[in-house]
């Protein structure tokens, strides 16, 4: 049984894909998985994993968020999971 993740980051702002966007997956304090958003940004498959909780950690381009951390349950299947970010918000969701 696995746990495949997905992710892509809207810079809302510009309305663009943001490209070159680190992104970690921390299972505790082990980093699992890490990589950089490509042109369209995104990453198709950060990580295939047991199930379980993760930290996924965003490092967006923004003047205000340095970082953005979510604490996800991962059961079986596969999960994508966004960030639209901009100057001075964000917001994330579940998406398919």
């Amino acid at each position: 049984m696995s746990a495949t993740l997905s992710t892509h980051v809207l810079d809302t702002e510009t309305g663009r894909p943001a490209a070159g966007v680190r992104i970690e997956l921390f299972r505790d304090a082990e980093l699992v998985a890490a990589a950089q958003t490509d042109a369209d940004g995104r990453i198709g498959t950060l990580a295939e994993v047991a199930p379980g909780a993760y930290r996924l950690v965003f490092h967006p381009p923004s003047p205000f968020f340095r970082r953005v951390e979510l604490e996800v349950e991962l059961a079986e299947g596969h999960y994508h999971v966004p960030l639209l970010v901009a100057p001075y918000s964000c917001t994330t969701y579940r998406g398919s």
